[in-house]
Protein backbone atom coordinates (compact mmCIF):
# COMPACT_ATOMS: atom_id res chain seq x y z
CA UNK A 1 0.00 0.00 0.00
CA UNK A 2 1.27 3.14 -0.69
CA UNK A 3 1.72 5.64 2.02
CA UNK A 4 -0.76 8.18 2.49
CA UNK A 5 0.90 11.79 1.93
CA UNK A 6 -0.67 14.81 4.45
CA UNK A 7 -3.21 16.40 1.96
CA UNK A 8 -2.61 20.49 2.95
CA UNK A 9 -4.98 22.93 2.54
CA UNK A 10 -3.63 24.39 -0.73
CA UNK A 11 -2.68 20.83 -2.42
CA UNK A 12 -4.77 19.38 -5.51
CA UNK A 13 -5.34 16.00 -4.71
CA UNK A 14 -6.39 12.98 -7.09
CA UNK A 15 -7.31 9.69 -6.92
CA UNK A 16 -6.60 6.49 -9.05
CA UNK A 17 -8.74 3.41 -8.79
CA UNK A 18 -6.71 2.11 -11.73
CA UNK A 19 -5.23 -1.80 -12.16
CA UNK A 20 -2.97 -1.32 -15.47
CA UNK A 21 0.54 -0.25 -14.07
CA UNK A 22 1.49 1.76 -17.61
CA UNK A 23 -2.11 3.76 -17.30
CA UNK A 24 -1.20 4.01 -13.77
CA UNK A 25 2.48 5.11 -14.45
CA UNK A 26 1.51 7.47 -17.15
CA UNK A 27 -1.61 9.24 -14.84
CA UNK A 28 0.43 10.05 -11.54
CA UNK A 29 3.20 11.69 -14.24
CA UNK A 30 0.64 13.54 -16.15
CA UNK A 31 -1.55 14.49 -12.57
CA UNK A 32 1.90 15.45 -11.05
CA UNK A 33 3.16 17.58 -14.03
CA UNK A 34 -0.33 19.32 -13.79
CA UNK A 35 -0.04 19.98 -9.92
CA UNK A 36 -1.72 17.43 -8.24
CA UNK A 37 -0.91 14.94 -5.18
CA UNK A 38 -1.60 11.87 -6.24
CA UNK A 39 -2.92 8.69 -4.50
CA UNK A 40 -2.99 5.34 -6.19
CA UNK A 41 -6.09 2.82 -4.69
CA UNK A 42 -5.24 -0.72 -4.70
CA UNK A 43 -8.85 -2.47 -3.78
CA UNK A 44 -12.15 -0.94 -3.84
CA UNK A 45 -12.17 -0.60 -0.11
CA UNK A 46 -9.27 1.01 -0.18
CA UNK A 47 -10.66 3.59 -2.81
CA UNK A 48 -13.86 3.75 -0.79
CA UNK A 49 -11.83 4.67 2.50
CA UNK A 50 -9.77 7.12 0.84
CA UNK A 51 -12.78 9.07 -1.02
CA UNK A 52 -14.55 9.54 2.05
CA UNK A 53 -11.22 10.98 3.76
CA UNK A 54 -10.35 13.29 1.28
CA UNK A 55 -12.27 15.58 -0.96
CA UNK A 56 -9.89 14.55 -4.17
CA UNK A 57 -10.50 16.94 -7.32
CA UNK A 58 -9.68 14.49 -9.69
CA UNK A 59 -10.82 10.35 -9.68
CA UNK A 60 -9.36 7.97 -12.40
CA UNK A 61 -11.29 4.67 -12.29
CA UNK A 62 -10.15 1.96 -14.83
CA UNK A 63 -13.81 -0.16 -16.33
CA UNK A 64 -11.47 -2.91 -15.01
CA UNK A 65 -10.42 -1.86 -11.70
CA UNK A 66 -9.14 -4.83 -8.95
CA UNK A 67 -10.81 -7.43 -11.64
CA UNK A 68 -13.80 -6.29 -11.72
CA UNK A 69 -15.98 -5.31 -15.05
CA UNK A 70 -18.03 -1.93 -16.12
CA UNK A 71 -21.52 -3.37 -14.93
CA UNK A 72 -20.04 -5.02 -11.85
CA UNK A 73 -17.42 -2.66 -10.69
CA UNK A 74 -17.91 -1.70 -6.70
CA UNK A 75 -15.75 1.46 -7.28
CA UNK A 76 -17.73 2.77 -9.84
CA UNK A 77 -21.03 1.61 -8.60
CA UNK A 78 -20.22 3.39 -5.31
CA UNK A 79 -19.59 6.43 -7.32
CA UNK A 80 -23.08 6.22 -9.23
CA UNK A 81 -24.88 5.58 -6.46
CA UNK A 82 -23.68 8.50 -4.17
CA UNK A 83 -25.36 11.60 -3.60
CA UNK A 84 -24.66 14.42 -5.89
CA UNK A 85 -23.26 16.67 -2.73
CA UNK A 86 -20.60 13.72 -1.63
CA UNK A 87 -19.33 13.94 -4.79
CA UNK A 88 -19.70 16.89 -6.69
CA UNK A 89 -15.96 18.49 -5.56
CA UNK A 90 -14.45 15.71 -8.17
CA UNK A 91 -13.82 15.70 -11.76
CA UNK A 92 -14.56 11.87 -12.52
CA UNK A 93 -12.93 10.19 -15.33
CA UNK A 94 -13.78 6.40 -16.57
CA UNK A 95 -11.00 4.69 -18.31
CA UNK A 96 -11.48 1.71 -20.39
CA UNK A 97 -11.63 -0.31 -23.75
CA UNK A 98 -15.17 0.07 -24.51
CA UNK A 99 -15.48 4.25 -24.44
CA UNK A 100 -15.09 6.35 -26.73
CA UNK A 101 -12.78 9.44 -25.52
CA UNK A 102 -14.59 12.76 -24.49
CA UNK A 103 -17.75 10.73 -25.76
CA UNK A 104 -20.10 12.66 -23.61
CA UNK A 105 -22.92 10.20 -23.53
CA UNK A 106 -21.18 7.31 -22.54
CA UNK A 107 -19.64 9.81 -20.04
CA UNK A 108 -23.61 10.69 -19.34
CA UNK A 109 -25.13 7.00 -18.91
CA UNK A 110 -21.93 6.38 -16.49
CA UNK A 111 -22.29 9.15 -14.04
CA UNK A 112 -19.33 10.56 -14.66
CA UNK A 113 -17.23 13.80 -16.43
CA UNK A 114 -15.58 12.21 -19.24
CA UNK A 115 -14.88 8.71 -20.39
CA UNK A 116 -10.98 8.00 -22.27
CA UNK A 117 -10.06 4.82 -24.57
CA UNK A 118 -6.73 2.92 -23.63
CA UNK A 119 -5.80 4.09 -27.08
CA UNK A 120 -5.80 7.90 -26.21
CA UNK A 121 -4.35 7.30 -22.96
CA UNK A 122 -1.61 9.39 -24.10
CA UNK A 123 -3.59 12.57 -24.66
CA UNK A 124 -4.69 11.96 -20.65
CA UNK A 125 -3.65 15.25 -19.38
CA UNK A 126 -5.48 16.95 -21.93
CA UNK A 127 -8.68 15.06 -21.38
CA UNK A 128 -8.19 15.95 -18.21
CA UNK A 129 -7.86 19.76 -18.42
CA UNK A 130 -10.61 19.69 -20.88
CA UNK A 131 -13.00 18.09 -18.09
CA UNK A 132 -11.65 20.47 -15.32
CA UNK A 133 -12.39 23.70 -17.14
CA UNK A 134 -16.00 22.52 -18.46
CA UNK A 135 -16.96 21.47 -14.93
CA UNK A 136 -15.52 24.49 -13.40
CA UNK A 137 -17.54 26.31 -15.78
CA UNK A 138 -20.35 24.48 -15.43
CA UNK A 139 -20.66 24.45 -11.14
CA UNK A 140 -19.60 28.25 -11.30
CA UNK A 141 -23.02 28.79 -10.15
CA UNK A 142 -23.90 26.66 -8.18
CA UNK A 143 -20.96 27.22 -6.28
CA UNK A 144 -21.57 30.61 -6.03
CA UNK A 145 -24.98 29.99 -4.48
CA UNK A 146 -23.53 27.78 -1.99
CA UNK A 147 -21.33 30.21 -1.33
CA UNK A 148 -23.72 32.81 -0.43
CA UNK A 149 -25.97 30.27 1.49
CA UNK A 150 -23.65 28.72 3.70
CA UNK A 151 -21.98 32.28 4.59
CA UNK A 152 -25.49 34.17 5.01
CA UNK A 153 -25.54 35.83 8.71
Amino acid sequence: MDDFDFIGQNDHPALLAVTNEDVVTMAKADLAGMGYKVHAAHTHEQFESRFYMVKYEIVVVEETFAGSSTFDNPTLRLLQNMPMNFRRHACVLLVGEAFETMNTMQAFTQSVHSVVNYSDISMLSQVIQKTVAENDLFLTAYREAMDRVLHKK
